[in-house]
């Protein structure tokens, strides 16, 4: 109980802010969790809205061909080759700015939760949708969605990293596009016939469970140092960054 206390007191701070930091990550690792037994257990209800989602969609991707052109191009301009390569720039951007450990958190990043994602398609064995006449066809299983994944992953990293640049507006935006991109991946997913709508909200909750946990990691490592503690969501993982480049936006 004492322990229990001392993490809730304000006088300590790293305790307080990694207790708080697991309660956020259990919130989202619960939910991924009882998905994945729902989709193991073929829960009826679950399945009801996958195929549901699925057979509406392909649809209307079959008689509307210039929707099945516009999904089939947001699939592809933001694969998970696309968040590799940008994330990589970035880590070859902090390196060559002697943010070492900053880059070794982004790298870790993208590359624990690409991993986790590959490892559990293997693992649950999905099928993917076999729907009559596909406007697509992917290979491999389907539980999570790698698209997915890799989006929210590519995307809140890039946001961690590029608050501490930028102010007001600039975050707004920021915010907008970490979140809308990821969705519209995972709508074109399920849009093009190749996920389940529980594939892509898994996909959603691992990738942000992953860049949850490793933020409090490395937070915890800026406290040891005797930084100051501070709020990823809205200054970053390195506040002290936009400092040492001089620019705000």
């Amino acid at each position: 109980m004492s322990w229990f206390l001392r993490r809730l007191d304000r006088d300590h701070k790293l305790g307080l802010r990694l207790t708080v930091a697991t309660g956020a990550l259990v919130l989202i690792v619960v939910p991924f969790t009882l998905l994945l037994v729902l989709v193991k257990s073929s829960f009826g209800p679950l399945n009801k809205i996958d195929q549901g989602a699925a057979h509406s969609l392909h649809s209307y991707a079959y008689a509307h061909p210039g929707f099945a052109r516009a999904m089939a191009l947001i699939s592809d301009v933001f694969a998970p080759l696309t968040w590799r390569i940008a994330v990589g720039v970035a880590v070859a951007w902090l390196l060559y700015r002697r943010a070492t450990q900053l880059a070794l958190w982004a790298a870790t990043t993208i590359t624990v939760g690409g991993l986790l994602g590959l490892g559990l398609k293997v693992v649950v064995a999905r099928a993917r949708p076999d729907l009559p006449d596909p406007v697509a066809i992917a290979p491999g299983a389907s539980f999570p969605s790698g698209h997915t994944v890799n989006a929210m992953l590519g995307t809140g990293i890039l946001l961690l990293l590029a608050l501490p640049m930028l102010r007001g507006r600039g975050r707004v935006v920021a915010w907008v596009l970490a979140l809308v991109i990821p969705a519209a991946v995972g709508f074109s997913r399920i849009a093009l016939g190749v996920h389940w709508v529980s594939d892509v909200v898994a996909g959603l909750a691992l990738a942000v469970a992953v860049i949850a946990a490793t933020a409090a990691a490395f937070e915890t490592w800026r406290r040891d140092l005797g930084r100051r503690p501070v709020e990823p969501y809205k200054e970053g993982v390195e506040p002290e960054m936009g400092g040492r480049l001089g620019h705000r936006y």
